[in-house]
């Protein structure tokens, strides 16, 4: 049970319903493939719900959400395996829960997905899946990245891809603290992807 309530849609002050219209009437709900946005009663699953607690602030991050996920410049199964990783770094149990379904979705290979939950390196048939789980792995171990693995980065992404890569790990690092702060879960009756 998550540590702060959820909020259904009559409890809302303007400010938090222009949060939830965001959320729930913008892309994600077109395009989720973690099931729906809302639970029965209308309240947010995932990070959202927490969004709505600070209104100016929520409004802000589900828009850098949005743009990350759909307005990114990086191809779909990329961004999965950076989301995928910083899920794992984190343990965020809903994040990984999610987008592993997402991974999925946008055709990344059961062997990777399975790697990356056990925080192996794949072995990677694409260089630039290589690159990106290179890059993403030495900025999560060590908070840097060298020259080496940037500048292999940089050649085969590009400067923009590299700037959505590291703003998609800043993002769903603060989407994995909220998630594991307040203990969201993963809905009910779903396996807990990580252990306990």
């Amino acid at each position: 049970m998550s540590r702060i309530q959820v909020l259904r849609p009559d409890q809302l002050s303007n400010a938090q319903r222009q949060v939830y219209d965001g959320i729930t009437g913008g892309r994600r709900s077109e395009a989720t493939a973690a099931g729906s946005l809302t639970k029965p009663d209308g309240g947010l699953v995932g990070p959202f719900n927490a969004f709505l607690y600070s209104p100016e602030v929520g409004l802000r991050v589900q828009a850098l959400g949005e743009a990350l996920r759909f307005s990114n410049s990086l191809p779909n199964q990329l961004l999965e395996i950076a989301v995928l990783m910083t899920a794992f770094e984190w343990k965020a149990q809903f994040e990984w829960w999610a987008h592993e379904r997402l991974a999925r979705r946008a055709g990344l290979d059961e062997e990777v997905i399975a790697a990356l939950k056990a925080g192996q390196r794949p072995a990677f048939e694409d260089e630039k899946a290589a690159a990106v789980y290179d890059f993403s792995r030495e900025m999560l171990d060590t908070r840097r990245v060298g020259d080496a693995t940037y500048n292999r980065a940089i050649e085969l992404l590009g400067e923009q891809q590299v700037v959505d890569l590291i703003s998609l790990l800043g993002y769903y690092g603060l989407v994995a603290m909220t998630l594991n702060a307040f203990a969201v879960p993963v809905p009910e009756g779903e396996a807990l992807p990580f252990d306990e």
